[in-house]
């Protein structure tokens, strides 16, 4: 079976919560995490929730990397979503760890869209 994409499952938990709640930060976060992936930046779009949290989308020739954030629980959960399966991830993950000041995270990484190598039923 061969794999369409890979998705990475990113956890950033006891971070700071100001830096989950700023906006402009979290964006400049994950450009620069999209960035050094070695993705092909297309279009970033954030959006600031009342009374607190942001959500954001990061939209990548190869795909897209997304950002949910709870500041108010110091956690964050970021989804990295590529067709690029040889594209450095963990680069992406490390600069998130650093930039979200986390002191507990992890990842994990699914193989999507597996295709295989005959189709029984159309299925």
């Amino acid at each position: 079976m061969k794999g369409l994409g890979l998705h990475i499952l990113m956890e950033f938990h006891e971070c700071s919560g100001d830096i989950l709640n700023n906006l402009n930060a979290l964006e400049t976060s994950m450009n620069k995490a999209a960035d050094s992936a070695g993705s092909t930046i297309i279009k970033s779009v954030f959006h600031q929730f009342s009374p607190q949290g942001v959500t954001g989308v990061v939209i990548i020739a190869e795909s897209h990397l997304a950002i949910h954030t709870w500041p108010e629980h110091g956690y964050a959960a970021v989804d990295f979503f590529t067709c690029n399966t040889s594209m450095d991830y963990v680069k992406a993950y490390d600069i998130l760890v650093k930039e979200f000041n986390s002191k507990k995270h992890s990842y994990k990484s699914l193989e999507r869209g597996l295709i295989h190598s005959h189709q029984v039923n159309g299925l």
